[in-house]
């Protein structure tokens, strides 16, 4: 830090030197000169007083490979980090629950990543500490979002182009940073909507089938989703569902025969296996048919869902139909203009952001970084109505003023 604060010491002392002249004598006497090195400014870097950094934190790390999370991630602690020159320290208040978690536990997106890493993709919280070349677009106590690597942690250092500001540290902000994203962008890039399209969303009530659902109306398009209650089936209808299928009560592939005999223009599909058959069974002349993820594979030793797909080139050859997938690294260049243009919905009341906080799981709540593990439970066991959220760390009480 000191290396920092001799910088940004120096840099300030070079801009005070051209209006020095200017300077009254008496003022001088008033105001003594400061040393340098000033000890008084690091609160600009470090927020100590207003924050108060501890030593050490929490954050979960994996250190074995698995799809099982409990057997993969392990609490630890450790000392809390130093931001480098364009980076933030960022006070975790809310981090993200995704489906991809265990994939990234077990690890399937990058075979040469080996334990330990951290874990977690998304949190929402105050700036704490930066480093000289950030200082020059944030400072303390500033609110940010961020979707990166190392959120399930109380702390998290990350780089400030990495950041996104926010007016305040909400959870519904977080829900656009994964799930909100990947259908904005799969919808835009993949999609090709049309005005009195039918789309089919599955696992409607989830973190980013709530997002689908709302888009493909907001494109004039007629919206099937399907649901596993009757409380999802309601939170549907509440933000513009057409059609919701609650397939415990329903037999989802008689449905739509029988309720869409033309077929289903485009599919938002996230579940896999039998959902996914009954999906590329009902796709219409052209139907699109978009992949973000096959969840019901997820826990397997695989990953992937046992399929039927010895007649699917024959099926989409027939209908001219396609399948499409979306990974959303692979879309990072359209990640700017989908994270603003929803957040100018959600500010406008244009865009519902349901989060799940566990108010109803088993255990309450979830508060506290070791709720991860049963945030990660309660999702898989298919328990949730919008995104699945967990509170770090209550709202901080600081006096300071920067």
């Amino acid at each position: 830090m000191s290396s920092l604060l001799l910088l940004r010491n120096s840099v300030r002392a070079s801009s005070v030197i051209g209006g020095v002249r200017r300077v009254t004598d008496a003022l001088l006497r008033v105001h003594p000169r400061r040393f340098i090195i000033d000890m008084s400014y690091s609160a600009h870097f470090m927020d100590f007083k207003g924050s108060s950094i501890p030593s050490t934190m929490k954050k979960l790390v994996v250190t074995k490979l698995s799809p099982n999370f409990r057997e993969a991630a392990s609490m630890q602690t450790v000392a809390v980090p130093t931001p480098g020159d364009a980076d933030l320290l960022v006070r975790n208040r809310f981090v993200g629950i995704n489906a991809s978690d265990i994939n990234y536990t077990a690890g399937r997106y990058d075979p040469s990543v080996k334990p330990p890493f951290d874990a977690g993709f998304e949190g929402i919280g105050e700036v704490v500490g930066l480093g000289l070349s950030a200082s020059s677009r944030y400072t303390i106590g500033d609110t940010v979002a961020y979707f990166g690597s190392g959120a399930f942690a109380e702390y998290t250092v990350v780089p400030a182009k990495e950041s996104v500001p926010v007016p305040s540290v909400k959870p519904e902000f977080l829900t656009l940073l994964v799930s909100g994203a990947t259908a904005y962008i799969a919808f835009k890039r993949l999609g090709d909507l049309a005005k009195g399209e039918t789309v089919l969303v599955t696992a409607a009530a989830g973190g980013t089938g709530q997002f689908a659902v709302q888009f493909a109306k907001q494109a004039g398009c007629h919206v099937i989703g399907t649901c596993s209650s009757n409380e999802k089936a309601g939170f549907l209808k509440s933000i513009g569902c057409d059609r919701p299928i609650n397939y415990t009560t329903e037999d989802l592939a008689k449905t739509l025969r029988k309720e869409y005999p033309k077929g289903i223009d485009v599919v938002y599909e996230s579940v896999g296996g039998s959902v996914f058959e009954v999906a590329v069974n009902c796709l219409a002349n052209k139907g699109r048919l978009i992949i973000i993820g096959f969840i019901s594979g997820y826990q397997s030793a695989s990953g992937i869902p046992q399929l039927r797909g010895g007649t699917l080139p024959v099926k989409l050859l027939q209908r001219s139909a396609s399948i499409r997938g979306f990974f959303l690294p692979h879309f990072i260049s359209d990640y700017r203009e989908a994270l603003g243009s929803m957040m100018q919905m959600f500010a406008k009341g244009k865009l519902a952001c349901e989060v799940d906080c566990g108010d109803l799981a088993e255990g309450g709540r979830f508060v506290g970084l070791e709720s991860v593990f049963r945030a990660v439970d309660y999702m898989y066991a298919g328990k949730n109505l919008g995104k699945v959220v967990v509170e770090v760390a209550p709202p901080s009480v600081s006096n300071c003023k920067l």
